[in-house]
């Protein structure tokens, strides 16, 4: 095993911790914060493959994860939300976190055990740990999607899972042309972007994002529009 080879596995380590971060993160600030992280450490990783491959196209793919998930979405999320959601509110979820983070572990060994076999159907070369570990992101996204109940939690875990799938994709794709790779991060910008301005909106005119408090606002809806209707 290589330097690069060893250097790749630590980032591999840290980019799961953060994803476990995630799961645990009681502020959107703090999920927010290691979102940053993780799409460092994805850029880490596809550099590091990439000088021990020689494949220019992984430098592209680093570049464009810094430009686009360390400074264009964090810097849109911050202007389009409320200062609010990110300093004074605690994330609102099902579970509470020993209970999630004892999932979170369960569902990382699984996602270990899932792709032995996928790493042994590929060439020797393709092996290593960003496949694994990718996986095991994705499903952390998906459960962080199922027990978290605010609006902006819930945008990062869909682009946390994002993380986890080029994670793993670099290491099989290393030729992955850089036009692709611009054409999803301009299309996640385009996403944030409208998803924070959709935020901003349902904070302002209801005071919160937590998703149960959308669903009840609903059912209260013709009641609502009834009482009015007497009262005129």
């Amino acid at each position: 095993m290589t330097t690069l080879d060893s250097l790749n596995m630590l980032a591999g380590g840290l980019f799961l911790l953060t994803a476990f971060g995630i799961v645990a993160a009681r502020q959107a600030r703090s999920s927010l914060g290691l979102f940053i992280a993780q799409s460092l450490l994805l850029a880490a990783s596809a550099l590091l493959l990439g000088l021990r491959y020689n494949s220019s196209h992984l430098y592209g793919v680093a570049v464009v994860n810094v430009v686009a998930k360390v400074i264009l979405i964090p810097w849109i999320l911050r202007r389009t939300l409320h200062q609010e959601i990110y300093t004074r509110r605690e994330i609102d979820q099902v579970l509470n976190i020993p209970t999630s983070l004892l999932i979170a572990l369960t569902l990382a060994i699984v996602a270990y055990f899932l792709t032995v076999p996928l790493q042994r159907a590929i060439e020797a070369q393709f092996r290593g740990p960003n496949i694994a570990i990718g996986f095991a992101v994705i499903l952390l996204g998906t459960y962080t999607l199922a027990v978290r109940r605010e609006a902006v939690p819930l945008l990062i875990a869909l682009l946390a899972m994002e993380n986890g799938a080029f994670f793993a994709g670099i290491s099989l794709a290393r030729t992955l042309p850089l036009l692709v790779e611009l054409a999803i991060a301009t299309d996640g910008l385009i996403v944030v972007f409208i998803a924070g301005v959709l935020i901003r909106a349902v904070h302002k005119h209801i005071g919160t994002t937590e998703v149960g408090a959308l669903t009840r606002l609903r059912e209260l809806t013709p009641d609502v529009q009834e009482e009015g209707s007497v009262r005129n």
